[in-house]
């Protein structure tokens, strides 16, 4: 058994972070780095143990990725200090920083390297106790550690420390291993269910303390919450999904994770999450709904007073909704559109008139949007449901690029923050089209170029024309569409 220095997607050459357009990069860091991923919502028990446990030479703490079943060097990548990669390890390192202090004087929250509205995402969850600022078990200096994702450690660390023995099956006998570690606590992030429902708690929101970016917050100066689960996944990766990984985690060699499936189940688990918490106290403020539900660019747009007024939206298909009125922020709803079709026909369907309903709803009044909210809840994770239990394969990629930039689609795009999702989606699939070999590396690189433009169309959300960004989304489509 050995490390397949070349199967991790986040080292394909042609993905190369750094030559992804400004906009990609900066929101992934300001995303990671303000809110990370903390303990999973309801969850309880489980006593946490650090990241020092996890730190040694023989397990995750190598200077040189070089194990013979994992790369061993998990814990520098963590910390790597100028990447998305180690944006979870400077998450409460950041909060001494000059933009923390400015939020925090904003809030009159005190400092916010002990505040309970910021730990709960900005640190482990074994790093306070139920006192909120109060020390807990771990040192909150450590920021996001691997338990924040992983689970915490005590009940499964020893038989994960344990690895493999001489049997003669070491495949099967790690396959067994891991499932007896599941059991114990581990997370499963290879599946996509639990892995977004680790991640949308901080990139999202969830009802825990410190684990909700109200409009106040972000109105404080904290960056703007948009999350991609495949996208996000693979500039945090510090795995390789070799044969090892194959065996142990899906329990064959060629095992793979199917980065379709990931980005399809992300889109449909982080509008599910904002229905939830739509539908809960979350969903108002005083005597103002929360506005972070919102799609912000709606209302920040410039004003103009004058005889010869300027129009500065634009009509949108999906949203019956009177003019001049707010709208849901429905970026992951657009994304769920165009995938629903491929998952189930008659959930799209349903899907649509939901949708239609629930933005109906939201001029009406506050009780008949929840009830709309909770029906569209409910095909929502059906679709989850449905995506999570179905294989998804290259040319399923194609069709689903194809699906986001159909015409029903496209011209939902008259807003930032759907055209930002659009784009992000656009880039996993082709990442996706690599991954089962229907594209090949240097395909895929000879298009970047047509990428990285479509990501300059949503670099500035204040410069952000919809005509534009339509037309370098097509563009990138069109290169796509070519390599079939």
């Amino acid at each position: 058994m050995t490390t397949d220095a070349g199967s991790g997607r986040g080292d394909r050459p042609w993905v190369a972070f750094a030559a992804l357009a400004a906009m990609l990069f900066a929101l992934a860091v300001a995303a990671v780095a303000a809110a990370p991923p903390a303990r999973s919502q309801g969850e309880s028990g489980g006593r946490y143990t650090g990241v020092a446990s996890c730190a040694g030479s023989t397990c995750h703490g190598r200077m040189e990725g070089d194990g013979t079943v994992v790369r061993q060097d998990e814990l520098m990548r963590w910390q790597e200090p100028s990447t998305p990669g180690g944006a979870h390890s400077r998450a409460w390192a950041v909060l001494s920083n000059s933009r923390s202090q400015f939020i925090a004087r904003n809030l009159r929250i005190g400092d916010p390297a002990t505040a309970p509205m910021c730990l709960g995402c900005h640190s482990t969850a074994g790093a306070i106790a139920a006192g909120g600022a109060k020390r807990g078990t771990v040192p909150v200096e450590d920021g996001v550690g691997c338990e924040s994702c992983h689970g915490p450690a005590a009940g499964w660390i020893a038989s994960h420390y344990a690895g493999v023995g001489t049997y003669a099956d070491p495949d099967a006998e790690m396959r067994q291993k891991h499932l007896a570690n599941l059991s114990a606590g581990l997370k499963k992030l290879e599946d996509p269910v639990v892995r977004a429902g680790v991640c949308v708690d901080c990139h999202f929101g969830s009802a825990g303390e410190g684990q909700f970016v109200t409009h106040r917050i972000m109105a404080a100066g904290h960056p703007r919450i948009s999350f991609e689960l495949d996208l996000f996944s693979s500039l945090q990766a510090h795995h390789q999904e070799d044969g090892d990984y194959g065996w142990r985690k899906f329990g064959a060699a060629a095992g793979r994770t199917d980065h379709v499936q990931m980005w399809a189940v992300g889109q449909a688990t982080a509008l599910e999450r904002s229905l939830s918490l739509f539908q809960s106290r979350r969903g108002t403020e005083g005597m103002f709904p929360e506005f972070y539900f919102l799609d912000c660019h709606s209302c920040h747009r410039r004003i103009y007073d004058q005889a010869k007024p300027v129009k500065t939206s634009m009509d949108n298909v999906g949203r019956q909704i009177p003019e001049g009125m707010p709208p849901y922020n429905d970026e992951n709803l657009i994304m769920l559109a165009a995938a629903a079709r491929m998952a189930s026909p008659a959930l799209a369907d349903q899907l649509a008139a939901r949708t239609a309903a629930f933005h109906k709803a939201m001029a009406t009044d506050r009780a008949s949007a929840v009830s709309a909210a909770a029906q569209l809840s409910q095909t929502v994770a059906a679709l989850k449901s449905a995506f999570a239990s179905r294989g998804f394969s290259g040319t399923d990629a194609f069709a689903m690029v194809d699906a986001i930039a159909a015409k029903a689609i496209n011209d939902r795009f008259t807003d930032y923050s759907g055209s930002q999702q659009a784009v992000m989606g656009v880039d996993t699939l082709l990442n996706a089209m690599v991954s089962s070999g229907r594209v090949t590396i240097g395909a895929a690189a000879g298009i970047r170029g047509d990428i990285d433009r479509a990501y300059a169309a949503v670099k500035d959300p204040n410069a952000y024309q919809p005509a534009d960004f339509q037309a370098s989304l097509g563009s990138a489509v069109r290169s796509i569409r070519a390599l079939r």
